[in-house]
């Protein structure tokens, strides 16, 4: 595996050698597995807490819900959300914060609260001026496939030719995000699993996930609890821990270098023996 060097402000983090695991903070009323349980400040703070503590490196910070079919929130309701959570970590943990965002608005005011990445599940095809404040900061970017939006992408996703396809999407996204200013080492990848996909698809991209490696790219994932799991196993969301954790663990073998999950402190452990294994000799 390709290993890269990330800069997010002060923090250095070295992909490849291990995986990064990025937990997932949602401060929202809505998400689909988290909705309402992390939406005010201090239970938003405690959730942050443990999760540090159970081992992530990137905490990734979310004021809007993108679960299918929900809808979009103002700009002025995400950084009420968000703000002070993000404010508040920054100062009092040691790992970078990141937000999860495709507003420029709420960008700028995270990365002014102390956010050093951002990532945008529209991959600068929602609001352009996004990667305009990333090129400004000099902050790395996650760039996520998603065919439609989240409030249509799941009514009939259809592609010719599934990799290929998402491929030649991050090749033009990779060359806007340059053209705006993103330096090339600050680009990160993710092809939005559950974003515009079908079961098969799903499992066609775990499965296929070492032909992004032609992109030259750090690749992020995030398949923690999603609805494929539910469909190949019909299990519902809080039942879907340990085929997280299998999944995970084929998207390792297969080039992952973040994995964006719920359950840290399982992941961590798991990860860690995929890591072991795959660095033995």
């Amino acid at each position: 595996m390709k290993e890269f060097e990330l800069h997010c402000g002060k923090y250095r983090l070295r992909l490849g050698k291990r995986t990064a695991v990025m937990g997932i903070l949602n401060v929202t009323p809505d998400s689909f597995f988290d909705g309402g349980k992390h939406f005010t400040p201090d239970d938003a703070l405690s959730r942050a807490r443990y999760l540090a503590a159970a081992g992530a490196d990137i905490i990734d910070v979310g004021g809007e819900s993108t679960r299918p079919g929900s809808l979009t929130i103002s700009s002025d309701e995400e950084v009420k959300r968000i703000i002070p959570v993000i404010s508040h970590l920054a100062q009092e943990l040691n790992i970078p914060i990141s937000v999860d965002t495709s507003k420029s608005i709420v960008a700028r005011e995270a990365i002014k609260a102390g956010a050093s990445l951002v990532n945008d599940i529209t991959a600068l095809c929602g609001d352009l001026s996004l990667g305009e404040v990333v090129a400004e900061y000099n902050l790395p970017l996650i760039l996520m496939h998603m065919q439609g939006t989240p409030k249509n992408m799941q009514e009939n996703p259809y592609y010719r030719s599934l990799v290929p396809e998402i491929i030649s999407f991050f090749e033009e996204a990779i060359k806007k995000a340059k053209a705006i200013g993103i330096r090339e080492e600050n680009l990160l990848i993710d092809p939005g699993i559950g974003f515009g996909k079908k079961t098969s698809h799903n499992l066609e991209i775990i499965k296929n996930l070492e032909k992004f490696a032609i992109l030259e790219k750090p690749l992020v994932i995030g398949l923690s609890r999603k609805s494929f799991i539910g469909n190949v196993l019909n299990l519902p969301v809080e039942e879907r821990l340990e085929a997280s954790l299998a999944a995970m663990t084929c998207a390792i073998l297969n080039g992952a270098h973040i994995v964006r999950v719920h359950d840290v402190g399982e992941t961590v452990r798991a990860a860690g023996i995929v890591d072991a294994i795959m660095g033995s000799k």
